[in-house]
């Protein structure tokens, strides 16, 4: 678990496993400060050519989403599709998932209510 603390952000992120695919767990802000974070903990999965070709990011604790973090979300998808994979999200909070359909971004991700529907998203 890694845990970022700074002056107006905080966030946890937790992984998991939903059979072959790695889930993050995402709690609290996804900002300009945490973002980076969470792509360094992405990094090793998305370069990995034996790693996974998808990936979970469950979201239910997830209160804030801003544009540096969809930066992350659409490099993650970027990545995991060159190699035939993809992102999907798992339990998005409502601003969250209202946010990701402002921008016009919900059809590029599996977008489902548990991790198991987007286990099963991700593999049809």
């Amino acid at each position: 678990m890694l845990l970022v603390r700074s002056y107006r952000s905080v966030m946890e992120i937790t992984l998991g496993m939903s059979g072959e695919i790695p889930v993050f767990f995402l709690s609290g802000r996804l900002d300009a400060i945490s973002s980076p974070l969470l792509e360094e903990r992405l990094k090793p999965l998305l370069e990995d050519a034996v790693g996974s070709r998808h990936l979970i990011l469950e979201g239910s604790s997830l209160s804030y989403v801003s544009s540096a973090g969809l930066r992350v979300f659409l490099m993650a998808q970027r990545q995991l599709a060159a190699r035939g994979g993809g992102l999907a999200f798992a339990g998005l909070t409502p601003q969250v998932l209202d946010l990701l359909q402002l921008a016009g971004l919900q059809d590029i991700f599996v977008i489902k209510e548990s991790v198991e529907e987007a286990s099963a998203g991700l593999a049809s």
